[in-house]
Formats: structure tokens, sequence, C-alpha cells
């Protein structure tokens, strides 16, 4: 009891004002901190009376004072401190040893060993995105530091550290534990001497004003495999000459001017409520498709292949993966004929005009964040990118653009031109969209576009995506090329999708009937000398359903599906079901009967009624 009492009575009286706005409460227990027993005793008594005068966080306060004296007195034993020869920082080292011969310590029985070269944490990144923390963790082995991002769940595991060994670190099975212990003590220890940042591991729209990567003190910590896509977004060269050739190129094709705007456009479907689109470049491989996205890309970054445009030559996962690290940039992949199942292609056309990709499990048994963007798809191939039998959602979101003649007069100088030259324009689009009022002229802009394309025989979807490469390219001619060479709504309506043209089922039922054309010895009824899909009369063409099957197939269309169509549409005849009995070749068969007064088959060719005496 008296010591008790002994010890209150050292413990002056407090004010609320007191433990607000003077240190004298927390010097008087901090003198207690080479004692942890009377350190804690102290902590107890000098909350009880803090809590009485009002003051419920003491401790949190506490905490916060013992950190500032910390930062204030540098308490970094100097005996004790990291020795490495031009190491980044000079860091508490705690009980490890750090120096030229390694990470070392005295263990019970011998000395452990951590690392036999210097190693030790510089730099703390906090994604802005996901509030993830990983390291940067600098080493040294022979004469150059070198450094590597890394994240806190690798570094905190035995097993996983060991996948440091990939880079050079020297780390194994037998000395991985000490690494790791090694690892967490030193960033503890060093907790505010370590700096921190903010870091992203994608591009485009961060938040409301900021954009990756013109953000200072931002810090890539993503994916290695896309740090090269990440470094070639930069200013290089002169921006009076590639604005000087962009606005050439302007006076021009009516393809290279789409591309461009389309480039730009990229970053406003964010911020005005767009959904993800394509356009794609097709025609001969003499055209300048290539040097095409070689232009759209130069608006940001180096535009060499391999740099910020890529291929075709990767698997679905993979573009799924370069869709969200762009995020709102826009996604470049040329050469499509690389892909080899183009009916797989149509989920992965899909699947990237959706913005969003698919929910994956983890090795810990949770979900992975759904990688989601929000871009323009620029494209290239010396074919349409999707084909007859492309569902609607995704025609619906492209915009095919035939390459009929060259771009460019001299592609290889353009092209040395924008390789020389990039990235400036798009920075200063960037900032000219985080001015005041520019965001809400642009959705004045996009309405209008809007509004006038929607009066067109086109789809509500293909008109949002050619709003936004209008007012893009308003905003773009008024700030960057300050010429007179906006595009207008006539001008690329005729690449525009009809509504018809957007209707699987629609196309469809054309592409049918063409079949018909194409084949007409094959509905003549009865034959000996070839096979008899079906037949004509003064009617109807019936077709054989197996037969009728098989065209849909073939072509990429649901059979089912179109049948239900045609029967609500009243395009055929039939008795039970979506079919009727015809005799063909003499045997009663199931068949797919079209109304001749549908007049699709006999407007493409008029004399089919003749088609079984001309057999």
């Amino acid at each position: 009891m008296r010591q008790r009492q002994n010890i209150t009575e050292e413990i002056k009286k407090y004010t609320k004002e007191d433990f607000l706005f003077e240190t004298g409460p927390f010097e008087d227990v901090y003198k207690y901190k080479d004692d942890n027993f009377m350190l804690q005793k102290q902590l107890i008594i000098m909350s009880e009376q803090a809590s009485k005068v009002g003051i419920r966080n003491f401790k949190t306060l506490f905490s916060e004072y013992v950190k500032a004296q910390k930062r204030k007195y540098n308490p970094i034993y100097l005996d004790n401190s990291t020795q490495f020869d031009g190491q980044p920082m000079e860091l508490n080292a705690g009980d490890w040893k750090a120096d030229e011969f390694g990470i070392y310590r005295s263990g019970p029985d011998k000395e452990e060993i951590a690392c036999v070269h210097p190693i030790m944490p510089v730099l703390r990144l906090v994604n802005i995105d996901t509030g993830i923390e990983k390291l940067k963790i600098a080493y040294r082995k022979g004469k150059v530091w070198r450094s590597i991002i890394a994240d806190k769940k690798t570094l905190a595991s035995n097993n996983s550290i060991i996948q440091l060994a990939d880079v050079g670190i020297s780390v194994t099975s037998e000395n991985s534990k000490l690494l790791v212990r090694f690892i967490h003590d030193i960033e503890n220890l060093n907790y505010d001497i370590i700096p921190e940042k903010n870091s992203v591991s994608r591009l485009g729209w961060i938040d409301e004003d900021n954009f990756s990567p013109y953000v200072d003190e931002l810090e890539f910590d993503g994916d290695a495999n896309f740090r090269t896509y990440f470094e070639s977004v930069k200013e290089h060269g002169s921006f009076e000459k590639w604005v000087n050739m962009a606005r050439e190129i302007r006076q021009g094709k009516i393809y290279s001017r789409l591309i461009l705007a389309g480039s730009f456009a990229s970053v406003l479907v964010k911020k005005l409520g767009g959904l993800p689109f394509f356009i794609h470049l097709w025609g001969g491989t003499e055209s300048g498709k290539t040097v095409g996205l070689m232009l759209a890309a130069s608006v940001w970054a180096n535009p060499e292949v391999g740099r910020y445009i890529h291929t075709f030559n990767s698997t679905a996962v993979g573009r799924e993966k370069s869709a969200a690290f762009v995020n709102s940039m826009p996604l470049i992949i040329d050469e499509l004929q690389i892909v080899k199942d183009k009916k797989e292609f149509d989920k992965d056309i899909y699947m990237l005009s959706e913005g969003a990709g698919r929910t994956r499990g983890n090795k810990t048994g949770g979900v992975d964040q759904t990688p989601t963007w929000a871009n323009c798809i620029l494209t290239s191939g010396e074919m349409p990118l999707v084909g007859q039998g492309s569902g609607g959602g995704a025609v619906n979101r492209i915009i095919e653009v035939e390459c009929k003649e060259k771009l460019f007069e001299n592609p290889k100088k353009v092209a040395d031109t924008l390789k020389a030259n990039y990235g400036h324009a798009g920075k200063l689009f960037v900032m000219c969209l985080q001015q005041e009022g520019v965001i809400e002229r642009a959705q004045e802009l996009f309405d209008k576009y809007y509004d006038q394309l929607s009066k067109n025989d086109t789809t509500e979807k293909q008109a949002l995506a050619a709003a936004l490469i209008l007012t893009a390219d308003k905003l773009a001619t008024d700030t960057i090329f300050l010429d007179d060479k906006e595009l207008t709504c006539e001008e690329i309506g005729e690449f525009l999708q009809t509504k018809a043209s957007v209707s699987i089922n629609d196309r469809a039922y054309d592409y049918i009937c063409e079949y018909v054309v194409q084949n007409k010895n094959k509905f003549c009824g009865e034959s000996e000398l070839s096979d008899v899909w079906g037949k004509l009369d003064g009617n109807t063409v019936s077709i054989v359903r197996r037969e009728f099957n098989r065209i849909c197939d073939d072509a990429g269309f649901n059979a089912t599906a179109l049948l239900s169509w045609m029967k609500q549409n009243n395009k055929i005849e039939f008795s039970k079901g979506c079919t009727k009995t015809v005799r063909i070749n003499g045997v009663p068969c199931s068949c797919v009967v079209i109304y001749k007064t549908m007049k699709k088959i006999w407007m493409i060719y008029p004399i089919l009624n003749n088609l079984c005496e001309r057999v």
C-alpha cells in the first residue's frame, strides 16, 4: 500500500488542458522508458487520471509522443546500426549485425546468418487503389546496389521469400526463416525512419483529379511484366514536331483521324460515364494500319511495337490484365490475324468491351479483386474484328473501319517522326481535363453529339462510342491542334453499325437467305445426281432441319434462337414447333419453311423460282 501511495504522490494532478496542450503528463510517464514494469504501471495510473478529466485515449496519445521523441533524438545505436558501404540509409539493426560480412547475430549454439550480403528495406509503398503495403528492398552483391519491390506477404513467409532468389538475393530454405525475421525486425525498429510513399500498379484515373503516371512522388509497384509498359508513358522529343505531323495527317484520310480521336477519347470514357468500345482498322497489308496505331500510341507513349503497342500474340488472360493495367488509357493491339481460334476470340471481344475481367480465387482461399477498365480499345488486322456469327453485344461495341486506301502518303516518314517525338499531347490533354469547368463542357458536347447520332439508324451503344470520339476530337482540336479539322457526325456516321446489322438474328436471317442463293442447285427438291437440302415452290423455300442446323453452326449462329426469332417475326411457316413436314426427294422431312412473301431471297436472285427447271 505504501508503494502505491509513493507512486501516486510522484504523479502530478493534471487538467484537461494539460493533457491537450502541454507535454508534462507524457514526460512523467516517459521518464520510466527504461523500466518496462514501472512504465506500464505509470501508464495505467495516468490513463485513469486522464479519463477523469475527459481524455479517453491517453495511451494512443502517449504512443505518438514516444514516436515524436524517437524522431527528435534519432535513437539509432551507433554501435549497432547498419554498416554497409554505400548504403541508401543508416538504420537501427537491433540485435543483428549488419555489415560487409552480411546479416548475422548470436544464436543459442552458434552464429545465425540471415544473409551473406547487404540487404535492407528502404521504402514503404501504400497502393492508392487497394491500400496494400509493399516494401522496396535494396540489396548489394558486388559493388552495385539494386532494388526490388516485394509484397509484405512474400517477405513474411519462409516459403515465399525464397522467390527473391530469382533476382539474385542469397536466400535458401536454410536461411529463409532468419531473413524473414531480419526484414521484419529492421522495418519495425525503423518504422518512422523508413520513408513511405503512395504507389500505383496501373495507369489512368486514380480519383476525380489525379491521373497515373502524371502524379508527383508516385511509385510503380505493379507486375514486373508491365514495368516496360508503364515506363513507356513519358514525354520524349519535341511537341512541336509531333503536333505539326499530326496536323498534316488530320488533313488527310478519315481513317487516321478516327484512330487519333479514339486515342484521346479513351480518357473520357470513365469521366462521361461511357462504356468501353473498339475502333478496328482492317484492310490489306500495305494500307499503313500499324503506323495508324503508332499515331494513336504516340499521343501518350513510346509508339514502338513491344513498348506501348502489343500484338494479339497473347492469351485471353494476358489481354485482360493489359486492359486492367492501362485502365483509362487506350489498349492498343496489332495483328489480329495472329489469333488462331476466331470463334473463341469473340468471347474475348465481349469481355474486353464489358470492362470487367473474371473473378478468380487465390491460393489463400480468398477471391482476388476483379480487374476493371473503362477505355477505348484500338486494334488492327487484315480482316474485320467480328464475323457473321459474332454476338450482337460484341458487334455493338465495335466501330469497324475498312481501310480502302493507304492511310499515309509516306508511312516511313510518319513512323520515324512518331518514334522520335511522343507523349506530349496526352499529358496536355489530361491537364486540360483537370481544369475547372472542362469536364462540364465535355459533358455538354457529348450530350449534343449523342442526340444528333441517335436520330440516325444506329444503336444506343454505337451512338455513345461515336459521341465520345467526337467530343474528344473537338476538345483536342481546340486545345492541342488549333486547326479546323474536327470530325463531324456525318463523317463518323458512315462507320457506325445499323440496328439491323447489330442484331444477330437479322444478320443470321440475311446469311441464310444468301446461302440459299449461293447453293441454289441444292434446293431443287429432287435430284439423283447430288445432295438435296430443300426445295422451292411458288410460295416458300424449304430447308431440311438438319441442313439448317448445319448451316447455322458453320456460321456461328444458334439455330434454336434463330428459329424462335423467325417464328415471332412471322418469317416462317410451321405446323409443329418451328418446323413443317415437307417431302424432299420423295421422303417426308422436318423442314424450316421460309415464306416467299418475305422477299429476301427473291430480291437477291429474282429467278430462283425456276431453279428446278434449270437443274
